[in-house]
C-alpha cells in the first residue's frame, strides 16, 4: 500500500469514528467502506461496521462482520466482546456467554466484559453466577455505575430484594441519569413489599423517561396491589397509549376495573384477551381470567402461555430420582400465607391433625405465617433456586403448591423441580397447564372425567375436594338489622365475594331476582365509593331501586361469621364461584344457592354443597339459578326446611370433617409416592379410601 492510500485510510477511518460518535451511521458506513476498500484486511473498520450494523438493527449481520474479524485474529477483543453483545440482543445468551469467555480470556481485565458476561448469565436465569461477575467487573471499576445496576437486576432475581434496592442506590449515586435504574430500584421495593416507596420510585423513573411503557405499567402493579384502583386504571391507560401491544396491560386493567365494578367497554375487552390467549399470547396473570371465561380450553391456554413466558422448565438443576419407599411420606407444603390467605386458612387445622404416624411435613413459608408442621422453614429470603435446592437437600417425596398463581406463589420453585412428585392443592382454582406438575387435587363435582383433558395434570381425586378449619369461631353478636344498614323487613340476598368476581351477567340475575322479590335487597361487601357508586349505577340503569343495594364495612374474622346470620340466602358468583366465602356461610347456617359452568372455578360452589349434603341449591344454568332463588325467597317453609337440614349436616358430613379429610388426603400422598418409587408415571387416582 502507498503512503498515500495509507493516509487515506487513517483519515476515512478517523472521520467514521467522529460521524459514528455524533450520531452519523449512514455517513461512518460510507467512510469505514472507503477504507476497506482501501485496506481490506483492516480488522477495526470492520468492527466499526460491525457495531454499526447492531446499532441499526442488523444483528445478524453483525455478528457477520465480528466472525469475519474472528477468523483473521480469534483474540481480537472488540470484536469478541462486541459480537457477544450482538448475540445476546438476539436472545442468543449461551452463545453470548461463550463469546463473552473468549474475550475475557483474551483480555482479562476488562470491566465491561465481565459486565456483559453477568447479564448473559442473567438471562439463562442464573442469577448467582451472575452476581459474581458483576462484582469482578465492579472490582476491577468501582466506579462502573452500569454494573452495579446490573448486579442489582441479579440480586432481584434471587429475592434478595434489600441488597437489591441498595445495589440501585448505589448506582443511582454514582450516575444519577443512568437509564433503568430508578425502574429497577422500583421494582425491587414492589417485591419487597414497600409499596408506596415503591411508587415514589415508579414517579422518579417516568419522570425521567415518560415513554417507558412498562413502568406506567409497573406502577399500575403496585396501585392495584395497595387496592388504589382508579389509580391503577389510569397508569395501565398511559401504558397502553405508549404500547398497545403491552403484555399483560389490557388483562390487569381490565382486573382492577373488576374490582370497581367499572364495566366499561366489558364484552370488547374480554372478546380481546380471549382472542390474544388463543393467538398464544400473554394477556395477564391467569387469575384473571379465572372471572372473565367459564371455557376450560381457554383457562388452559392462559395459564399455559404464562407459563412458557414466565415460569418454564428449568434444567438449572440435575434431575431427580425416584423417591424411596422410607416408612413416612415426606411432604413439603409450600404457601406465601398459610393462615392469612384465604383458601390456607381453610387448612389450618389440616396440618394439625395430619396423621404423623404416616406423613412427616415440612412447612416452606414465602410470607410470615406459620403452620403447624415437623419442620417450619421461612424461605422468604431466598431465591427459586435455593428453595428447590433446600427442598431436594430434605429429601421430600412431594411439593404440595398451596399458590399457584394467585399473590406471593413461586412457580419458579416448582419449575427447578422441588421433589420427585408435585401437586397443586388449594389456592389457584385451575390447571397451571405446566407440564412440571404432576397432580391436581380435586373431587369428581369439580372435575368429572369428561374434563380431564382441559387439565395438564393428572387428577387425584378425594371424596371432596374442599378442606375446612371446624374451629373457626363465630362471635356471639347478633347484629341488628338497622346497624348494618339493612331495612327492617324484607328478604336479604348477600354475596361476600370479592367484587372482582361479579360480572354483568351475574349483576344482571341479580337485579332480576330483586324485581322478582318485593322487598328484598341484596347485601355486599363494601369499602370503596367508587365501587358502591358504580354498582348503584347499573342498578339503576337496569330499573332497580339503588338504594336495594346494600354494602357491608370489613370487620373481624368473628364479627363477619356472625353477620351472616342476619342474611338470608347466598347467592353464588359464576363464572368464579365462592370458596373461602361459601364455606363461611355454610358454616354459619346461612344456605349458598349456586350455578355450576364448565370450569374448575365455576363449580367450587357445587363441590361444596355436595359434600354439606345440599344438592338442591345446585343449579345448571343462569335461569335455573334465578327461578330457584325466587322460589326459595318465596316460600319461607321450604327455605326452612333447607335450614334446618344444613344444621344438621354441618357436624355430619364431609364438608367440615377435618379428620376425615386428611386421611383422605394422606391416602392420595402415599399412592403418589409409592408409584413414582416404582418407576411408574402419574396417572389419575380414583377410589381412595382412609385406611
Amino acid at each position: 500500500m502507498t503512503v498515500d492510500a495509507a493516509q487515506q485510510v487513517e483519515s476515512a477511518l478517523s472521520q467514521a469514528h467522529q460521524a459514528h460518535r455524533a450520531g452519523q451511521l449512514y455517513e461512518a458506513r460510507t467512510l469505514c467502506l472507503q477504507a476497506l476498500k482501501l485496506q481490506p484486511r483492516r480488522l477495526d473498520a470492520s468492527v466499526l461496521l460491525g457495531l454499526i450494523a447492531a446499532q441499526t438493527g442488523d444483528l445478524r449481520g453483525a455478528v457477520a462482520l465480528f466472525d469475519q474479524v474472528l477468523r483473521l485474529d480469534p483474540r481480537h477483543l472488540a470484536a469478541l466482546h462486541n459480537r457477544a453483545n450482538a448475540l445476546r440482543a438476539l436472545r442468543q445468551p449461551a452463545a453470548a456467554l461463550a463469546s463473552y469467555d473468549q474475550a475475557i480470556a483474551a483480555a482479562p481485565e476488562q470491566a465491561p466484559v465481565h459486565n456483559g458476561r453477568g447479564k448473559a448469565l442473567f438471562e439463562l436465569g442464573q442469577f448467582e453466577e451472575a452476581v459474581a461477575s458483576h462484582e469482578r467487573a465492579i472490582a476491577l471499576q468501582p466506579d462502573h455505575a452500569p454494573a452495579h445496576l446490573d448486579r442489582a437486576a441479579a440480586l432481584n432475581g434471587m429475592m434478595r430484594y434489600e441488597e437489591a434496592i441498595a445495589g440501585a442506590d448505589r448506582a443511582i449515586a454514582l450516575r444519577a441519569d443512568l437509564p433503568g435504574a430508578w425502574h429497577l430500584r422500583a421494582n425491587a421495593l414492589y417485591a419487597a413489599g414497600r409499596l408506596d416507596e415503591a411508587l415514589q420510585s415508579y414517579d422518579r423513573a417516568i419522570a425521567r423517561q415518560p415513554d417507558d411503557a412498562r413502568a406506567h405499567h409497573n406502577r399500575g402493579n403496585a396501585l392495584l396491589m395497595l387496592e388504589r384502583y382508579e389509580s391503577a386504571i389510569a397508569s395501565y391507560d398511559e401504558a397502553i397509549a405508549l404500547a398497545p401491544d403491552l403484555p399483560s396491560s389490557r388483562g390487569e386493567r381490565l382486573h382492577a376495573r373488576m374490582h370497581i365494578a367499572d364495566w366499561r367497554n366489558f364484552a370488547p375487552e374480554v372478546a380481546r384477551l380471549t382472542a390474544r390467549i388463543q393467538q398464544g399470547r400473554v394477556t395477564a396473570n391467569p387469575v384473571v381470567v379465572l372471572s372473565l371465561s367459564d371455557s376450560a380450553a381457554l383457562q388452559r391456554q392462559a395459564a399455559g402461555n404464562w407459563v412458557r413466558e414466565r415460569y418454564p422448565p428449568s434444567g438449572a438443576l440435575p434431575a431427580l430420582s425416584a423417591p424411596s419407599r422410607h416408612e413416612k411420606v415426606r411432604v413439603g407444603y409450600f404457601s406465601a400465607d398459610f393462615h392469612g390467605h384465604a383458601s390456607a386458612s381453610l387448612a389450618a387445622e389440616l396440618f394439625e391433625i395430619h396423621d404423623r404416624s404416616r406423613l412427616e411435613l415440612t412447612a416452606f413459608s414465602l410470607g410470615p405465617r406459620t403452620p403447624a408442621c415437623d419442620r417450619f422453614l421461612d424461605v422468604r429470603a431466598q431465591s427459586d433456586a435455593e428453595i428447590a435446592r433446600l427442598a431436594r437437600s430434605l429429601n421430600l417425596d412431594i411439593a404440595v403448591d398451596l399458590g399457584g398463581f394467585t399473590r406471593g406463589g413461586r412457580p419458579g420453585i416448582f419449575a427447578l423441580r422441588a421433589a420427585p412428585v408435585q401437586v397443586r392443592y388449594l389456592g389457584y382454582p385451575g390447571t397451571m397447564s405446566a407440564d412440571y406438575m404432576d397432580y391436581l387435587i380435586a373431587d369428581d363435582t369439580i372435575i368429572p372425567a369428561s374434563h380431564r383433558r382441559h387439565y395438564a395434570e393428572k387428577i387425584a381425586y378425594l371424596p371432596s375436594y374442599p378442606v375446612n378449619d371446624s374451629r373457626r369461631r363465630i362471635a356471639d353478636r347478633r347484629f341488628g338489622r338497622e346497624e348494618l344498614g339493612l331495612p327492617a323487613a324484607g328478604f336479604v340476598f348477600c354475596c361476600f365475594n370479592s367484587t372482582h368476581k361479579i360480572t354483568p351477567d351475574t349483576f344482571d340475575g341479580w337485579m332480576r331476582i330483586l324485581q322478582s322479590v318485593a322487598g328484598s335487597v341484596l347485601f355486599l361487601l363494601g369499602g370503596r365509593e367508587s365501587l358502591a357508586s358504580n354498582l348503584r349505577r347499573e342498578a339503576r340503569e337496569r330499573g332497580v331501586d339503588p338504594q336495594r343495594i346494600v354494602f357491608g364495612a370489613r370487620l373481624p374474622a368473628p364479627e363477619y361469621m356472625a353477620r351472616y346470620r342476619a342474611a338470608d340466602l347466598f347467592l353464588d358468583t359464576l363464572p368464579y364461584n365462592a370458596g373461602t366465602t361459601a364455606s363461611d356461610a355454610l358454616w354459619a347456617g346461612l344456605p349458598v344457592l349456586t350455578c355450576t359452568g364448565e370450569t374448575f372455578a365455576s363449580r367450587v360452589g357445587a363441590s361444596l354443597l355436595q359434600a354439606v349434603g345440599l344438592p338442591e341449591l345446585i343449579t345448571s344454568s343462569r335461569e335455573e339459578y334465578e327461578r330457584r332463588a325466587v322460589e326459595l325467597a318465596s316460600e319461607p317453609q321450604t327455605l326452612a326446611g333447607v335450614r334446618t337440614k344444613l344444621d344438621g349436616n354441618l357436624r355430619t358430613t364431609l364438608l367440615f370433617d377435618t379428620p376425615a379429610c386428611a386421611r383422605h388426603l394422606e391416602e392420595v400422598y402415599a399412592r403418589m409416592r409409592d408409584r413414582c418409587a416404582a418407576g411408574l408415571p402419574p396417572e389419575h387416582i380414583t377410589g381412595t379410601s382412609p385406611p
